[in-house]
C-alpha cells in the first residue's frame, strides 16, 4: 500500500468517492446532479491539490485510490512573544467499503500526525461521526469542548 500525496491523476477517483461517501450515509442526495456535482468537485480538487493549502492524503493499492484524508491548514494570527503556528483541520475521512477495518485509514492517520509534528502545526481538528470517535480515539485524538456556531439566516 502506498500511502502518499493527491495529484492530479487521482481527482476522478477522489470525486466518484466523494460521491460515494455522501450517498452511504444521505440517500436522500442520489438524486442530485452527478454532472453538476463533478464539475465543481473537479474545479475544487484542482485547486486544492496547488493551493499549498490543502493537503489530500491517499492509500492507494494497485493504482486504486482506497482512502483519503483531506487536510486544510488555517492560518492564525500571529501573537506577541511566540512564534505562531497554522492548525490542521481534517475533513472529508473515508475508506472504501472493501478496505474498511483493516487498518488503511490508522496507517494514513498515523502518517499525518507524523507530518503535523513535523512542521509544528499546533493541533488538528476534525468533527468526527458517531461511528468514528473510536477510530479517532484508537490514533491518539481526544475530544474537545463543542465550538460555537453561527448560521446566518
Amino acid at each position: 500500500m502506498n500511502i502518499r500525496l493527491a495529484e492530479a491523476k487521482d481527482i476522478k477517483q477522489l470525486i466518484r468517492m466523494r460521491w460515494d461517501f455522501t450517498i452511504e450515509y444521505d440517500e436522500s442526495k442520489r438524486n442530485a446532479s452527478f454532472d453538476n456535482f463533478e464539475k465543481e468537485c473537479q474545479s475544487f480538487f484542482e485547486n486544492a491539490i496547488n493551493s499549498g493549502r490543502w493537503f489530500i492524503w491517499v492509500a492507494e493499492e494497485n493504482g486504486k485510490v482506497v482512502s483519503h484524508i483531506n487536510i486544510e491548514l488555517i492560518q492564525k494570527v500571529p501573537r506577541p512573544g511566540r512564534v505562531t503556528y497554522p492548525f490542521a483541520y481534517m475533513t472529508n475521512v473515508y475508506t472504501v467499503p472493501e478496505f474498511r477495518n483493516m487498518g488503511v485509514g490508522s496507517k494514513i492517520l498515523k502518517i499525518i500526525n507524523k507530518w503535523v509534528k513535523e512542521n509544528n502545526y499546533e493541533f488538528v481538528i476534525v468533527w468526527p461521526s458517531d461511528e468514528s470517535i473510536n477510530y479517532y480515539k484508537k490514533n491518539g485524538y481526544a475530544h474537545c469542548t463543542e465550538p460555537m456556531e453561527y448560521f446566518p439566516s
